[in-house]
């Protein structure tokens, strides 16, 4: 019997909703890490059904480092609870979420940082490994705060190789600038880097940096999901002196005057995903994820 295959959409920074999805409905739902960044809406396109969240919320109210944080009746005055929890609901919810309602597949958009010179913004780089300088982001459901047992899961490929070629597929119909490779480094935010930082991640030969793909990819693997990125370049981080500094204004602007491009790569992803048939990719998926967790019988 086939697998019924349904994507999972993440809008990134300036992505916040996709006006195409027929037969839109809100699915609010509870994860074991709280809820998702904003509640997912399910729909179609082209007859093939997808999950739509938020991961900054709608309002782009939730740092890099807070995606998915829900603390409850926690209040800042119990300071080391506080931070306790906050660490261990980190980036589980929306993976999970997305999960829960069946999604076999996720397609993620993401803004970044080029860290070379012919990588130029408004360019897609279809992301295929990263390097993680984040810290304090739960990176795994198992664990003493999760599920049973410890999961090594293995991050090579990183990225689903089988819908990243669908993604550099469309961006070669549609004629869109691209990169069929990058090594994103992921960094902490909400900050940028320093010049420094960012001579340093290009000196490792990184191609773009972001705030958002760690623990994204990590988990979304964990959890038996074939996950792409489209990364939309939006500036030059800061290592670049003739380009000026990088800012919050800057890189929204470049992103908005970009968004429909995103979306309609999107959309023609999720209808070619929608054409091929998945089986074995999906069982794969799951056979890796379930055989990668030692321990907690």
């Amino acid at each position: 019997m086939s697998v019924k295959v349904k994507v999972g959409i993440i809008g990134g920074s300036g992505f916040y909703k996709l006006e195409s999805l027929r037969n839109r409905q809100e699915v609010p739902l509870e994860t074991p890490w709280g809820e998702p960044s904003s509640v997912p809406v399910s729909g179609d396109l082209g007859g093939v059904e997808v999950v739509v969240i938020a991961r900054h919320g709608l309002s782009h109210s939730i740092a890099p480092g807070e995606v998915n944080y829900r603390c409850g009746q926690m209040t800042r005055h119990s300071t080391n609870v506080y931070l306790s929890v906050k660490i261990q609901t980190l980036c589980r919810a929306n993976i999970w979420a997305l999960k829960q309602l069946g999604v076999t597949h996720v397609v993620a958009a993401t803004a970044c940082g080029s860290l070379k010179e012919e990588i130029s913004p408004g360019m897609f780089v279809i992301l295929d490994s990263f390097v993680d300088r984040t810290q304090g982001r739960a990176q795994s459901f198992h664990g003493n705060d999760g599920l049973p047992g410890v999961c090594h899961i293995p991050m090579e490929p990183a990225f689903c190789p089988h819908t990243r070629q669908v993604v550099i597929e469309e961006c070669r119909r549609l004629d869109y600038p691209h990169q069929d490779t990058g090594t994103c480094v992921t960094i902490q935010g909400p900050r940028f880097s320093s010049k420094a930082e960012s001579l340093m991640f290009r000196s490792w030969g990184c191609d773009v940096v972001n705030m958002t793909s760690v623990p994204e990819v990590v988990l979304a693997r964990e959890a038996g999901l074939s996950y792409s990125a489209i990364a939309l370049v939006t500036d030059y981080d800061c290592w670049k002196q003739s380009h000026g500094i990088v800012d919050q204004a800057s890189v929204r602007k470049v992103f908005a005057d970009n968004v429909s491009r995103v979306k309609t790569l999107i959309e023609k992803v999720v209808v070619k995903i929608g054409n091929n048939n998945w089986d074995e990719v999906i069982r794969d998926n799951r056979k890796l994820a379930e055989g990668s967790v030692v321990g907690g019988s």
